[in-house]
């Protein structure tokens, strides 16, 4: 049986709104399809499921072999259905010979803009017609959402140009654009156009963007079905609350932006970038370290119970240290993990109980920001209770 995260984590995400000032979420980066060769599915049905705690309006078609044409009219059926919660983009194949009149089609039958993916559909940014859907994004002041993650070559500098040529176009980088972000986040400033969504799993890079990037630049995603909106936002409220966002901020980071941007609507300034974050205690150093390792090994799919082991030892600093309950958070994370660890489906490397392993590595990151006074038995006593059995090695 497939583990409930989302009510497991429930409690933590209604608390880090709390403290965020409760933004109206918009989530950037969904999916839905049926046929992606990589196995995951995702009906919209299923995906207003999971938008329902977190709240979400952004969809658009999964990778289509055979063409998205009947994919896009999908997506603009579901939309059309939503009743207003969720927003079309449509996604082409830019070596199809009718990729530009297909986006046109969408747009003019209501689609938000268009999505990229490199990777999937094997082409370069530098095809004529990518810089021809760049051209119509900005005649129609249209999204263009980008896949700037694993498994492509850096496309950061390509974008850059079409921003300057293009500047009505909105343009996304999508999964805190790794492909790029250390020399991006130079450039971003005289770039407004270019905007950065954080689905994302590492707080290293989340928290990158949040310090590094203007918040108007920042949009939250959560790329579900491959992440879940309510982790992706707890994954993500943290790092900007670790970064010292404000609640305006927040409010633009985590919805306000991306609403005006699918709305046509100019962009909100939301000041600069706040700049980097506090260092961090050694101690939760080294948990980081030894979590990205675990992380690492089973995204190969080689074992990471040493890794895990050694992050756990690692929590094991007792009730007196001053994170004691950040690092019994940890510990109780990785107890979830164990406890509900299943082979992962068919096609994916890492089990759905995976997500509490990448939740400790947020926490580990973030210290700053609250924890909920009792969850599951999760209350100062049960804090130290973990903390104290953490560093006993068991």
């Amino acid at each position: 049986m497939t583990v409930d995260v989302e009510a497991i984590l429930g409690p933590w995400f209604e608390a880090l709104m709390d403290e965020a000032g409760r933004p109206a979420l918009y989530d950037a980066h969904t999916h839905v399809g049926q046929n992606d060769p990589d196995g995951f599915r995702q009906t919209p049905e299923e995906l207003l499921a999971r938008l329902h705690s977190a709240g979400a309006r952004g969809v658009f078609a999964m990778h289509e072999p055979d063409g998205y044409g009947d994919a896009n009219d999908a997506v603009l059926e579901a939309v059309a259905r939503s009743d207003g919660r969720l927003a079309a983009l449509c996604r082409v194949q830019p070596r199809a010979a009718d990729a530009l009149a297909e986006a046109r089609r969408c747009i003019d039958l209501g689609a938000a803009g268009i999505k990229l993916h490199p990777r999937a559909e094997e082409f370069g940014m530098e095809e004529p017609v990518v810089r021809e859907l760049m051209a119509l994004a900005h005649e129609r002041k249209a999204v263009v959402l980008m896949h700037a993650g694993r498994g492509i070559p850096a496309l950061g500098a390509k974008t850059i140009k079409y921003s300057t040529e293009f500047p009505n176009a909105r343009l996304i980088l999508a999964h805190c654009a790794i492909s790029d972000l250390a020399w991006l986040v130079g450039e971003l400033p005289a770039h407004p156009n270019v905007y950065i969504d954080t689905s994302w799993w590492h707080p290293a890079d989340i928290l990158t963007v949040f310090c590094l990037v203007a918040p108007g630049q920042v949009l939250w995603a959560s790329d579900s079905p491959y992440g879940q909106p309510l982790p992706g936002v707890i994954n993500s409220l943290r790092c900007a609350l670790e970064a010292g966002l404000t609640h305006e901020q927040i409010a633009g980071t985590f919805g306000g932006q991306l609403e005006r941007l699918v709305a046509g609507q100019d962009p909100l300034d939301l000041g600069p970038a706040p700049g980097p974050a506090e260092p961090l205690d050694p101690l939760l150093e080294r948990v980081i370290a030894h979590l990205t390792t675990a992380m690492g090994r089973a995204f190969v799919g080689a074992d990471p119970s040493e890794s895990l082991g050694l992050a756990r030892l690692s929590a094991g600093v007792g009730g007196e240290h001053p994170h004691a309950d950040i690092f019994a958070t940890i510990l109780w994370l990785l107890d979830l993990f164990e406890e509900h660890m299943a082979p992962p489906p068919p096609g994916r490397v890492f089990p759905e109980a995976g997500r509490f392993v990448v939740a400790a590595l947020v926490f580990a990151r973030t210290p700053a920001a609250v924890l909920p006074p009792d969850i599951a038995g999760h209350g100062e006593g049960a804090s130290h209770d973990h903390a104290e059995r953490g560093a006993a090695g068991s």
